[in-house]
């Protein structure tokens, strides 16, 4: 696998950010947050919804800080992170569905604009590591 391409400064910024907001958010899926992470965590997931948490909070601890210290792989990263980050989805449209509170979230309305901010979060992924744009093309 070649090394990324190189990248802006803003670009740098954005994958840092995001690097440290999802080492943030996977510490707390092991510490102070995992009871309000529960509450994301789908009925019909076939693992014990614990498990999940936990699971989603090493791979989150591990994409920032793949974001933060691998840059020639940011690429790549970029893509398991958007990727990552559309697996979850369903786990925040289930809260909004059956209307489970957490992380504030005690409202139809604050759910709904949860929802939102899902594909904000893919697009930050993939332009903040330049992932759309350095992605190999069939034509070139």
């Amino acid at each position: 696998m070649a090394p990324a391409p190189p990248t802006t400064r803003r670009r740098t910024a954005g994958r840092w950010a995001l690097g440290a907001l999802l080492l943030t958010a996977g510490t707390s899926h092991l510490t102070f947050g995992r009871e309000e992470f529960l509450a994301q965590v789908p009925d019909w997931v076939p693992l014990d919804g614990d498990t999940v948490v936990l699971a989603s909070g090493f791979v989150e601890i591990g994409l920032g800080g793949a974001l933060l210290v691998l840059p020639r792989r940011r690429v790549a990263v970029g893509w398991l992170a958007a990727a990552f980050f559309v697996a979850i989805f369903p786990g925040n449209i289930s809260q909004y569905v059956t209307q489970t509170d957490g992380f504030g979230l005690d409202t139809d309305r604050a759910r709904a604009i949860r929802l939102l901010f899902q594909p904000l979060l893919v697009l930050w992924a993939l332009w903040s590591t330049g992932a759309w744009r350095d992605r190999p093309r069939r034509d070139a």
